[in-house]
């Protein structure tokens, strides 16, 4: 029977906004998944997902109305359980076939194949394929049950006793294979071919399908509704794009906003409205977070990137008069914007350092204090590592912008939004007369927040986001609280890679060890705290060794280096340049084996080995030019490794292949005589060291 093209819609009561792209996709490419795997649709079919704030839909190309039937191979049981001495069947194999809808004639036709361990009977037969109506029944059943569905309800169906399970009740369902109607029933519901469209602008109520391939543009054109949410998306930014520039402006770009709004809309029409000019007085970001998370319109900036009091609306209908609309959104958000404006006359009347005693009444953690207890901490850390990059002005502002840095939390502005933590507390500093970079490092010092995200932009900010991140890893490694693979609440993992760029790209002077057992200082008297310093500066450099996967380097570059970790992140660019500066040489291979021999055999010396060479124990030719070639070697590794010429370390270290190859090929290292054993084994620790400084060149070896 010749394909057709197969739609199915379920038409619901209005979709979680936030999850609907995700629903839309998910109901269409289960349903596809599933006809292409029982034969229905080709594994080349087309799946157009449809998602609108009431339905998700799935066309998908080429359906079959029944799937072609299906050669089975089923394993019955060996030939000697299977039949007797004369080759009958058993009553065994006779009730394994009755159990598959065949008998005692099929048994000549049985294949016999040896298992590996023995013959065994195997029964070939041709499963019937699925028709599209118990096929489709599956898949739409496996569809629904596959969908991310944020919050499951429950609900009565009309005839007022049964009830059924989903994320909102079901009204409709459409399924069409070509013009014909596929027989189905899921929640309550029967299929047919009739939907509804937008609920005021519709042209005609129900509206009629006649066959598959007319879903988007029928209900476009009858419905009033822009079915695809790809298109309606696209449709809306355009809109929104021609407003702006019309208003001399441009929207705020939130990709997120933009996924919810069209979410909310079956046919969208963006709309222009105002605000007070007064209103812009109050910090913008109050005004845009307000604007976007209560009203979901998209704040209009000028050419500078600063809010105007104008703002779009994306809106549902499509009045002749659309003033009425206007008004009645203009209306909305002037509360809004005026308890921004009342919540920040009012923070501004206390000042910062005023609200930091109320901290200690905010639990941090149960095991770990109070805000407080959290900011005395972070405030001592800040002073360490200011010293430590300089003191003076530095560590008093650094102090400073630490004590103040949680007092914003007590704050109404951000008591109603807490996104604004750190961006008020700048404000807030600024008005009370601080310092510039004080204030700056009181917003900075949560960044970078997220991947991507910008580092604090000053030495004060840098000093105090290094201080709370550290202050947060130590403390929660310290309870116990250390990730797992599916579970970081504390979000460790991006408060590590937060210290991680901020050591590297700001180059800073800051060895880890020493940092981690300094803030570790700073939690004695906790009851219970216990922390395995070692395992947090794993923790430290596997996210290191992740993020430098991730920046291009190779895994044997990145091991090469991170395995030796380094105290001065600073440092691993250059050190990682010249490890593939290194790897390019003609002898790097050479050299990379016979570290690796070198490390290995080291590793099976019971105790230390000490890089300690007697000359008048170097018996061999081999050994005596190994020794003369570091002599000559190392001081020039040395002295490139101490001015930071990583590169120039590691390429004087090309001069070693011949020697340590004729070493290898003419030289006994464990000797009988202990004497020359403790010597040669002296040479190689001397040769493992110099080769070692600036990453472990065993990891290049194959």
């Amino acid at each position: 029977m010749t394909a057709k093209n197969l739609l199915v819609e379920l038409f619901v009561e209005e979709l979680p906004p936030k999850a609907l792209k995700k629903l839309g996709e998910v109901f269409a490419q289960s349903l596809a998944t599933s006809l292409k795997n029982s034969g229905l649709a080709a594994a080349g079919a087309t799946v157009t997902a449809y998602a609108s704030p009431r339905r998700l839909a799935a066309h998908v190309t080429a359906v079959a109305a029944v799937a072609a039937d299906k050669p089975v191979v089923q394993k019955l049981m060996p030939v000697a359980v299977g039949l007797d001495a004369a080759g009958n069947a058993t009553p065994a194999l006779l009730k394994k076939l009755a159990a598959l809808g065949a008998d005692a004639s099929a048994v000549p036709g049985l294949r016999r194949e040896n298992d590996g361990k023995a013959d065994v009977l195997f029964y070939e037969s041709l499963a019937k394929g699925a028709t599209l109506a118990e096929g489709l029944q599956k898949a739409l059943e496996a569809a629904l049950a596959a969908l991310p569905i944020p919050k499951v309800m429950t609900y009565q169906l009309q005839d007022g006793w049964s009830s059924v399970n989903f994320v909102r009740p079901a009204h409709g369902l459409v399924a069409l294979h070509g013009s014909d109607i596929v027989p189905l029933a899921v929640l309550g519901l029967t299929s047919g071919r009739e939907t509804h469209g937008h609920r005021f602008e519709a042209a005609v109520d129900p509206v009629r399908f006649d066959n598959a391939d007319e879903y988007a543009a029928k209900l476009a054109t009858d419905g009033a509704v822009i079915a695809s949410f790809a298109e309606r998306r696209a449709e809306i930014a355009r809109q929104l794009a021609v407003a702006a520039a019309r208003a001399g402006g441009k929207p705020i770009d939130d990709d997120a906003l933009l996924d919810e709004v069209t979410a909310l809309v079956e046919r969208p029409n963006v709309l222009i409205g105002e605000f007070e000019a007064e209103f812009l007085a109050v910090p913008q970001e109050c005004l845009i977070l307000t604007m976007k998370a209560n009203q979901k319109y998209f704040p209009l900036l000028d050419a500078a990137g600063k809010l105007t009091n104008q703002f779009l609306v994306v809106s549902n209908i499509s009045p002749a008069d659309p003033s009425a609309v206007i008004g009645g959104n203009e209306r909305v958000v002037r509360p809004r914007l005026a308890d921004a404006k009342f919540f920040f006359d009012q923070d501004r009347k206390k000042s910062l350092e005023s609200r930091v005693a109320g901290l200690a009444k905010v639990v941090y953690h149960n095991k770990l204090g109070t805000q407080g207890e959290r900011v005395t901490r972070v405030a001592a850390i800040a002073r360490r590592i200011a010293d430590s990059l300089g003191g003076g002005a530095l560590t008093q502002h650094s102090e400073q912008a630490a004590v103040l840095a949680k007092a914003d939390l007590l704050t109404d502005m951000v008591g109603e939004f807490p996104e604004l933590q750190g961006i008020m507390g700048r404000y807030y500093a600024l008005h009370d007369g601080l310092a510039a970079d004080v204030a700056d490092a009181v917003e900075d010092h949560y960044k970078p927040r997220f991947a991507g995200d910008s580092l604090p932009r000053g030495m004060v900010g840098t000093v105090v986001a290094l201080a709370d991140k550290l202050e947060t890893l130590v403390g929660m490694f310290g309870i116990g609280q250390i990730p797992t693979g599916d579970r970081d609440p504390f979000a460790l993992r991006r408060h590590a890679l937060g210290v991680i760029r901020m050591l590297a790209e700001g180059n800073l002077d800051l060895p880890i060890d020493k940092l981690l057992n300094s803030v570790f200082a700073q939690f004695n008297g906790i009851e219970g705290f216990q922390l395995n310093i070692d395992a947090l500066a794993d923790f430290v450099y596997d996210r290191l060794a992740g993020s430098l996967r991730e920046q291009g380097y190779t895994a044997q570059e990145v091991d090469a280096v991170v395995s030796q970790r380094p105290q001065r992140l600073g440092d691993i660019p250059k050190r990682l340049a010249a490890v593939r500066a290194f790897s390019a040489l003609p002898e790097a291979a050479a050299l990379a084996a016979a570290n690796k021999r070198v490390g290995n055999i080291l590793k099976k010396v019971e105790g230390s080995v000490e890089a300690n060479v007697e000359h008048a124990l170097l018996k061999e030719t081999a050994e005596v030019a190994l020794h003369a070639a570091l002599v000559d070697v190392v001081p020039l590794a040395d002295a490139a490794f101490v001015t930071g010429d990583y590169t120039e370390s590691l390429q004087a270290l090309a001069a070693l292949r011949a020697p340590v190859d004729a070493f290898f090929d003419g030289v006994m290292v464990n000797a009988d005589d202990p004497a020359l054993r403790a010597n040669r084994l002296g040479l190689l620790a001397h040769l493992h060291a110099a080769m070692n400084r600036v990453a472990d060149l065993s990891k290049l070896s194959a």
